[in-house]
């Protein structure tokens, strides 16, 4: 199989990990009614995923490198299904959020596993595109996956996105292990007969990339798990009208993904990163601090979505050139911990600080979007001294250091 198609194999097998997290939040609103959950502890349940995922994501960076990459995909894949099927058979709260939990265990080493793979096969000069490649994945899941998602819970309830993931989710899991071939090229790079460190070296580098991540999903995951609840409560959006604005600004990030990816190659991360923290704090201000009306929320809410892409295909691109191959999975296993972490963090801590009254509208929100404005400011800065490091790490010795951007 070519690098591209296993790409491409990848990036479906991620559709699923993605949809599986992405779907349950704008579903709140309709298993809150069914299941009794206060409209504003729905967070709590993307909390849990991430929180699992965060926990998961720690344990993994000991052990993924020593597995061949298909296999730990597979394990990783089937698990999820798993869990999210159970997700459809809760009868409550606990039962519900134990499913979740037990996603996230899963559903993090996935991601991590993915990503490497694209490392391994992908030269540093084209992973940018690449790895936009694979994060259509996340425009895909809004377009489709999302939309239909809402429908389905429509029209059969609640339970049926669940379950429609879980068995769409086995069919491409099983799919993928039959196509791709067998990845062990990390386990030979690490062979040089010295004792195989099963640790993540923690240089600045590391450091600075994983505080950068924390950054992004902590400003981001404030938000996204009211966004359901605020749309349709506090600005009187229609909830059959829900799936289009998922439709427009999943298409918004499609559109994006490769020319980001691109631009990426040419002109490295900052300058995207800085741009796309601008259109994030255009799209935070005025869907949440002076919050525009429901007619116009289909103009402010693909701006969000948007700014996902701007400034996550950069920062995952310079992301995959920080560890050395051997290190590879471990990195992004710890990458995928503190993605998940700060997510909860964001998450749980919004939940804490916002209140609901008795039609569901929340308070609070202005309040979680100027602080999630505030930390957002940061990344640039920080994207800026990883590339700095990365750049001339890697130059050959003795060549002059390129003009600074």
């Amino acid at each position: 199989m070519t690098a591209r198609g296993l790409v491409l194999l990848v990036a479906a097998v991620q559709f699923v990990n993605i949809l599986d997290f992405m779907m349950v939040m704008p579903l709140g609103p309709d298993f809150a009614i069914a299941l009794g959950i206060p409209t504003s502890r729905i967070g709590v349940l993307g909390g849990a995923y991430t929180l699992s995922a965060a926990v998961a994501g720690i344990l993994g960076a000991r052990i993924l490198d020593r597995f061949d990459r298909r296999q730990a995909l597979a394990i990783a894949m089937l698990g999820l299904v798993v869990s999210t099927a159970l997700g459809g058979l809760s009868i409550g709260l606990f039962t519900l959020l134990g499913a979740r939990l037990l996603a996230g265990a899963f559903g993090g080493p996935a991601t991590s596993v993915a990503l490497a793979i694209v490392a391994d096969v992908v030269p540093p000069p084209e992973r940018g595109k690449a790895i936009g490649t694979v994060m259509t994945a996340f425009s895909v899941a809004s377009i489709v996956g999302v939309p239909a998602g809402l429908r389905l819970s429509q029209w059969l309830g609640w339970r049926a996105p669940f379950f429609g993931v879980a068995l769409l989710g086995l069919v491409l899991t099983v799919v993928a292990f039959r196509l791709m071939p067998s990845l062990r090229g990390h386990l030979r790079a690490s062979d040089d007969g010295r004792p195989r460190s099963e640790r993540l070296t923690f240089d600045p580098l590391v450091r600075a990339t994983l505080a950068n991540t924390a950054c992004v999903m902590l400003g981001v995951f404030a938000l996204v798990p009211n966004i359901s609840t605020f749309l349709q409560n506090n600005l009187g959006y229609p909830r059959e009208r829900l799936d289009l604005i998922y439709l427009v600004g999943g298409l918004a990030s499609f559109v994006a993904n490769r020319p980001v990816g691109m631009l990426v190659d040419r002109f490295g991360a900052t300058r995207l990163v800085l741009a796309g923290t601008v259109i994030f704090a255009v799209a935070v201000h005025f869907g949440y601090v002076d919050p525009v009306s429901a007619n116009h929320v289909i103009y402010v809410f693909p701006l969000l979505m948007l700014s996902a892409t701007v400034r996550g295909v950069p920062i995952n691109t310079l992301a995959s050139r920080v560890p050395a191959p051997a290190e590879r999975a471990r990195f992004m296993s710890a990458l995928n911990a503190t993605q998940h972490l700060s997510s909860a963090a964001g998450a749980l801590g919004a939940s804490l600080l916002l209140e609901a009254d008795a039609q569901g509208r929340l308070s609070g929100m202005a309040t979680v979007a100027l602080l999630s404005i505030g930390i957002s400011l940061l990344v640039p800065a920080i994207t800026w001294f990883i590339e700095r490091g990365v750049v001339a790490r890697d130059l050959p010795r003795g060549a002059p250091r390129p003009r600074e951007a």
